[in-house]
Parts: C-alpha cells; structure tokens; sequence
C-alpha cells in the first residue's frame, strides 16, 4: 500500500515537472530586457526565447518574430534548443514506462518486473530533469556574465526571466518525483503459499475406508 502511493505521488511530480517543462520550451521569457538606467521609464520591453523573440510596447500590444535561422543562433542557444526537447521526449517515455509497471495496471503480471520497470521510469524522469537543468544553468550564467560585463552595452544586457525559475522549479519536481519512483519495490503477497489438507483415514473392520467425521466439524 506504501509503495503503490509511493507510486502515485513520484508519477504526480513528474507528470507535473514534464508538463512545466514544455511550458518552459515554449516560453520566450528566457532572457527579458534589463532595467539599469536611471530613467525607468521605457517604450518597449524585449523578452528572448529558444524559439522566438517578442517585443511588448508600452502599450500592451506584443510582436513576436520566430528565430530564422537555426545556425545564426549562439552554442547556448542551439544546446538548450535541444537539451530541452530531449527532456521533453524523456518526459514522455518515462510516463509510458512507469504506467506500464505500475501496480494500479495490469500490462506486466510478475511484480518483481514491474518493481523494476517502475524504477527505470524513475531514472529516465531523473535523467530528464537533469537534462533541463543545464540549459537552465548555463543561460543563466551567461546571462549574469553579460550584465557585469564592462564591455556589454546597456541595451544588451538582460535580466533572469521568469521561463528559468519555472524551468528549475520544474527540475526540482522531476528529481524528487524520480527519485520516490526509483523507491517503489514489488507488494508483498502471500498467495504464493497455501496450506492443504487431506481428510484423515482409517481402516474398518470390514475392511474398507472411514473418514475421520472430526474432520467435517
């Protein structure tokens, strides 16, 4: 009964840390614009994406334009592009394993191999956070790098955007779920063992069989 909620509560957080992450791969909030001036006071805000970059005027309206090129874009860009699609597809191939072991379903009947195949989805969905969890790191590294930059102009420095903290709060349900999924352990069923009993026997005198009628009491 433990391990089944168990179970339950890992495939919650990742199901939930999977679906943040293509939230986050969607996103174009990875890189926003950074205030640093002393007039606050701007027409425009630009926020970077993986796959887009937008423009919000001051006046609510908003223009996004798709990245053209894949090559014109920077390393970092280009590895979180695809470090963050592979957290994605792992997302979706640990829920597939983990539903096919676990206890609630009827796909593997031996419980020791779904024990198993529970743990492996538990490692793919750790495996995926990890995988999100670079990029994450890495743009957020460069991003601070850039704003202590001396030689970065103002009007290219930019700030953390809300996609990251999203990212790693989705990195973070991912790890914790994975790892009470790598806990689960097969349910402990005594069905395997049954006692039998055979009706006591005994001679008659006109030789044939009596059972004992203590039996049947």
């Amino acid at each position: 009964m433990v391990s089944a909620g168990l179970e339950i509560l890992g495939l919650g957080l990742c199901v939930i840390g999977s679906l943040l992450v293509m939230v986050v791969c969607g996103l174009p909030m990875w890189k926003v614009t950074a205030f640093i001036e002393a007039n606050i006071v701007v027409a425009q805000t630009i926020w970077d994406g993986l796959w887009m970059s937008c423009v919000v005027q001051s006046t609510g309206q908003m223009q996004c334009k798709v990245h053209d090129s894949v090559l014109a874009l920077g390393h970092d860009l280009q590895a979180s592009r695809a470090l963050t699609v592979i957290s994605c597809v792992f997302g979706v191939l640990g829920l597939m394993v983990v539903i096919a072991g676990a206890q609630c379903t009827n796909c593997i009947h031996d419980e020791n191999v779904k024990a198993r195949v529970v743990n492996a989805g538990g490692v793919i969905y750790i495996i995926s956070g990890l995988f999100v969890l670079v990029p994450l790191c890495w743009m957020a590294n460069n991003i601070i790098s850039d704003f202590y930059n001396p030689q970065v102009p103002a009007s290219k420095k930019r700030e953390i955007g809300a996609a990251l903290y999203i990212g790693w709060a989705a990195t973070a349900l991912l790890l914790i779920g994975g790892a009470l999924l790598c806990c689960s352990c097969p349910s402990n069923r005594n069905s395997g063992y049954s006692a039998k009993y055979s009706p006591t026997k005994r001679a008659t005198p006109n030789g044939t069989v009596d059972y004992d009628k203590r039996n049947y009491v």
